[in-house]
């Protein structure tokens, strides 16, 4: 049975050198060309490998890479640094016997870190480790809505982005850069364990229901995004910019926060205020008691 991290490996190779051109790496394009990036043999011989060698990694055969032929094949795909480690990570594990036991216990909240989120006065969620929506305090909500309206296999942001009901996210005009943001955090997420069931289900749905996300997710970009920004268009206000930081949660790798801000005194942060005042109003319509229950 082909070993899982390699068969990951192999994809990521094969998507990158399928990125590249031969005039790329000063190679002659030549006659017609039956494949849009480099053959095989080409990146071979630029890494100093066998054809058959390269070739049984990118088909996930058992291959033990070592780190100098990772650092030549690094290289030779033009590799920026988080791609490199990306590819270290994928080979590493590859190296390694898979697994018997892994751990894939539910992901949890410290009580420590929701009263955290409660007291923050600015959007912020918990996301694990494949973009599910583990908690949020009330200013994600003005935002996102009330994640309460979605069943809890729902409530994860790769999820959401797809959603095709959704369409005022999808009007805005950066919604493919911050969906390879997310793709690219699921990537990495799927780098250090490939058949985890939960990522194998979001990616296997968005996948038969969306050609656009099976096309962003086959380019194989990877990034642990630690910040960017986010559009949100609000038709009440308008759209608002906000830029996002993550902060691992105390106990190692999984859980991360999420913190959205804005820059003080924008126009952004006025849209968020008159946002969250008009969210605060209809708080307190819902919550007061209506006149005819009152007479009744």
């Amino acid at each position: 049975m082909t070993h899982p991290y390699a068969r990951e490996l192999g994809d990521f190779l094969r998507a990158r050198r399928d990125r590249l051109r031969p005039e790329d790496v000063g190679l002659e394009p030549g006659g017609r060309r039956k494949v849009a990036g480099l053959r095989r043999e080409e990146l071979a011989l630029l890494a100093g490998l066998s054809t058959d060698y390269y070739q049984r990694m990118e088909q996930g055969r058992e291959v033990r890479p070592s780190d100098d032929v990772l650092d030549a094949l690094a290289g030779a795909l033009a590799l920026d640094e988080e791609e490199r480690r990306h590819l270290f990570t994928l080979a590493q594990a590859a190296r390694r016997p898979v697994p018997a036991h892994l751990d894939r216990g539910p992901e949890t909240v410290p009580e420590r870190t929701r009263r955290m989120l409660r007291v923050l006065n600015t959007p912020a969620v918990v996301l694990g480790r494949h973009l599910d929506l583990l908690a949020w305090n009330p200013m994600a909500e003005v935002l996102l809505g009330d994640p309460g309206d979605y069943p809890a296999d729902r409530l994860n942001m790769l999820l959401l982005m797809f959603d095709d009901s959704l369409t005022n996210q999808r009007s805005c005009v950066d919604w493919e850069r911050q969906a390879l943001e997310y793709i690219g955090m699921m990537r990495s997420a799927v780098a250090t364990d490939p058949t985890h069931p939960r990522a194998t289900a979001i990616v296997g749905e968005l996948s038969i229901r969306s050609a656009e996300f099976r096309r962003l997710w086959e380019r194989h970009d990877v990034r642990a995004s630690v910040s960017g920004t986010k559009t949100f268009r609000i038709p009440e206000v308008g759209d608002i910019v906000l830029g996002w930081d993550t902060y691992p949660l105390p106990g190692g790798p999984g859980p991360v926060m999420l913190v959205y801000t804005v820059e003080p005194g924008s126009p952004d942060a006025d849209r968020l205020q008159l946002l969250a005042a008009l969210q605060a109003t209809r708080g307190r319509m819902r919550a007061a008691p209506r006149d005819d229950a009152a007479d009744g």
